[in-house]
């Protein structure tokens, strides 16, 4: 097997599980925590996590696999039919899709509308629960494609190692 694509296969499947694992963590706790405290205290957490998250650990780990998996759909599509090929190809797009894609075009915007309440407001407590409801499900779809994509990256090595 090729040494380069190796190691951006083995890498997009780490970074491809390390996001689905974060994603995972705020489906089954996080989330659930949050939504059991008092609105504004909701909020306020989310806000800040929303905050918080915005540092260069997270970035890398998220738009590095990011680059990576594009990299994989690159070198799949140039391999395919070959060993493994396939593999590349449905992990790279449900990386692509299924977590940056869903991440930009719903759970952004969603943070970006809980960013401009008051977390102790009227307008607040409203959003809060739609907020809890729609972002977790977005995120459960970024926990699965994240985890799918790992194991499809998984696969590919598999196959081409064999």
């Amino acid at each position: 097997m090729d040494r380069a694509l190796f190691v951006v296969t083995f890498l997009s499947a780490l970074g491809a599980g390390l996001n689905g694992g974060l994603f995972f963590a705020f489906s089954v706790f996080v989330m659930k925590a949050l939504g059991r405290i008092a609105p504004a205290s909701g909020i306020a957490a989310m806000q800040s996590i929303n905050v918080a998250v915005l540092n260069p650990a997270f970035f890398a780990a998220f738009f590095g696999t990011a680059v990576l998996s594009a990299l994989a759909l690159i070198a799949g599509l140039m391999a395919w039919p070959g060993a493994g090929a396939r593999y590349l190809v449905v992990g790279a797009l449900l990386y692509l899709a299924g977590t940056i894609a869903v991440t930009m075009f719903c759970n952004v915007p969603l943070n970006n509308e809980l960013a401009r309440v008051a977390p102790d407001g009227a307008e607040g407590a409203g959003l809060w629960q739609r907020y809890l409801a729609e972002w977790t499900a977005w995120n459960h779809v970024r926990t699965l494609a994240s985890l799918a994509a790992s194991a499809s990256f998984i696969m590919a090595l598999v196959r081409q190692a064999g």
